[in-house]
């Protein structure tokens, strides 16, 4: 069996940072799970603040907080920015999020 270091609420996490307009089909592909189990992950991220999500038309746009700090209690000095920026190599300070 195939594992990995990051969770599929970090990959979903990834997914929001690199496309803020990502359809949930899309995580679900990238993550190789279903609809119902992306949407049960995006969720998770929007009820714990990690992500807020709206409404752009029809289709949900979201938005990473990338200054919550993350949970886990050894990283806790480090945010959602700084581990999307380090596993990403993105500068989402930089980046529009609308």
């Amino acid at each position: 069996m195939a594992w990995g270091f990051l969770t599929n609420h970090a990959r979903a996490l990834l997914c929001i940072a690199h496309d803020p307009g990502v359809r949930l089909r899309e995580i679900a592909t990238t993550l190789g799970i279903t609809d119902r189990a992306a949407f049960g992950i995006v969720t998770d991220l929007v009820v714990a603040g990690y992500v807020v999500k709206g409404k752009n038309g029809r289709r949900n746009r979201y938005e990473v907080q990338v200054d919550k700090p993350l949970p886990e209690a050894l990283l806790r000095q480090r945010t959602v920015g700084q581990l999307v920026d380090l596993l990403a190599h993105t500068e989402l300070g930089t980046r529009d999020h609308a």
